[in-house]
């Protein structure tokens, strides 16, 4: 099971669907939520000599003001390997608009591109992931 899932989501609403959807089916143990790019970025940097507080995953909106998730993908890169390593990325977004699911789906840190709302079908494609496969076993 994973321990900790970081959704990063300007849209309150957004938030509280996804924390209880992942509450309900057990993905996770803890669920810390972020209402932007800039908080999770501090949160990540603050954590990050914590092993057990960063998260295995973080599920990131696409669409925040000031820091999106573009810049927050560029700042994800700056981080230290063990990090990056530890923490991977799923994009859930309601953007629909190609030329930034392109982008996005081509950065190394992200496993996979999701639409919201985040239900239990698409936790379940999460899970079997190869790259998350393994905290599930």
């Amino acid at each position: 099971m994973i321990d900790l899932v970081l959704l990063v989501d300007d849209n309150d609403t957004d938030n509280f669907i996804s924390k209880r959807i992942i509450e309900i089916t057990k993905f996770a143990k803890r669920v810390e939520v972020k209402n932007s790019g800039k908080s999770a970025l501090e949160f990540l940097e603050r954590e990050q000599n914590n092993p057990e507080n960063l998260p295995e995953i973080v599920f990131l909106d696409i669409n925040m003001p000031i820091v999106d998730g573009f810049v927050f993908l560029f700042e994800f890169e700056m981080f230290p390997e063990a990090l990056k390593n530890k923490c991977k990325i799923v994009i859930l977004s309601s953007s629909d608009n190609r030329r930034d699911i392109e982008k996005i789906v081509d950065n190394e840190y992200v496993i996979k591109f999701v639409t919201k709302p985040l239900t239990e079908s698409i936790l379940s494609e999460v899970k079997a992931l190869p790259q998350v496969n393994p905290i599930f076993r």
